[in-house]
This record gives C-alpha cells, structure tokens and sequence, in this order.
C-alpha cells in the first residue's frame, strides 16, 4: 500500500499571520507531497515495500539514504500539522504543564531551551520536545531525521516538533529563524501536545 499525502487538520490561512498561507500551500502541498513520492518510488520492490512508516523510521540506519530522508519528512511533516492549529499558542496546563515547570523550571525558560535548540541547529532540521525515560528534554535533529530513529543522538518519544528547514519559513520571515521560532508558539496546539504526552506516559506505565 502505498503511502499518501495526509490532508492538512484547517485551512491553508488558518494559522496566519504566524504561518502566511503561501508558506503552508507550498509546505504542505508541495515539499511533504515530494517526500511521500519519493518514498514510494525508493520503497517500490523492495523488500521495505508495505511496511509501516513507523517500521521504516525506527530502523533509519539499516535502510537507505532514500528511505530515510523521505521516510523521516513524511513522518516528521505529518506529526507537524497535527501539533499545529488555529486559535492555539498560551501555555499547556494541566500534567503537562507540571512536568515542563518542574523539568525546566518554567515554562519560559524552556522556551528558551527550545528556541535554542532550533536556533543553533545548523542547516536544515528540526527541533523536539520528548519523553525520554519518563522525562521530558529538548534535543534537535538534522534533515528529516527524528527521536524515533535508531540513529538519532537523543532517542525519545516525541511529543512536540518544530520544522526548521528554510522551506518552513522562508517566504515571511527570510533567514531570520529566531523570529519564525517566536511567532510559531502561537499556533502551537497544546491540547494536542499534552495527549501525546500522557500517551507516552501511558506506554512508559505499561
């Protein structure tokens, strides 16, 4: 079966003016839709060839460049616009917001830590929040690599990601990365982010 593109959760213009909607019609439309056709075309008859996304991501450092760049946007990409939403930013409460404060300290302080990790990841990449251990820790990864992979330096159940390849701001805010790394807390969906923190909790549990 092959892999397809997921529809964006709103409208093209729903996180303006944070994110503008050329930007997402072109994301979204365009550079994920290139990764899931690119995985298609390197997982064709091959033995990879009807395994999940998930199988392909965990075992990124026995398959190939081709599956692993593409395999890891798809997926990456696709947990992206989940984590996003119109009416989102403020703060996360509840478990969540517990754990932040008592991991980092408060909630701005990792934000800090967050906003640093994007910042100094160079090239192109992305920056995580995740379950490690039952703990929370931000960590960063290059291209379209993710915590998921048995190659990543920091591995981890992610439970928030932020895209900070050119591509993802470009066209609003230029090269200044700090600035998209700014505004994107307001479109950030932390309903979204605490479910999958108590779902990794609940694995972690189990």
């Amino acid at each position: 079966m092959a892999f397809t593109l997921p529809a964006l959760p709103y409208a093209h213009d729903a996180l303006e003016p944070h994110i503008d909607k050329q930007t997402m019609e072109i994301h979204h439309g365009k550079h994920h839709q290139a990764y899931v056709d690119n995985l298609n075309k390197a997982i064709a008859g091959t033995p990879n060839e009807g395994k999940s996304l998930e199988d392909l991501v965990a075992k990124a450092g026995s398959i190939s460049p081709a599956v692993r760049n593409n395999g890891g946007g798809h997926w990456n990409h696709s947990f992206f616009w989940e984590i996003l939403g119109p009416n989102a930013g403020g703060k996360p409460s509840g478990k969540l917001a517990d754990a932040i404060n008592s991991t980092f300290g408060s909630f701005e302080a990792f934000q800090e830590k967050f906003n640093a990790a994007g910042t100094t990841r160079f090239g192109s990449g992305w920056a995580w929040l995740i379950v490690k251990d039952d703990k929370l820790e931000v960590s960063s990864t290059p291209n379209q690599d993710n915590p998921l992979m048995d190659v990543a330096e920091v591995k981890g159940t992610p439970i928030l990601g932020v895209d900070v390849w050119e591509h993802a701001y470009y066209l609003k805010y230029q090269n200044k990365r700090p600035d998209y790394l700014k505004a994107i807390w307001n479109a950030i969906d932390w309903k979204k982010v605490a479910a999958r923190y108590e779902k990794a909790q609940a694995v972690v549990a189990h």
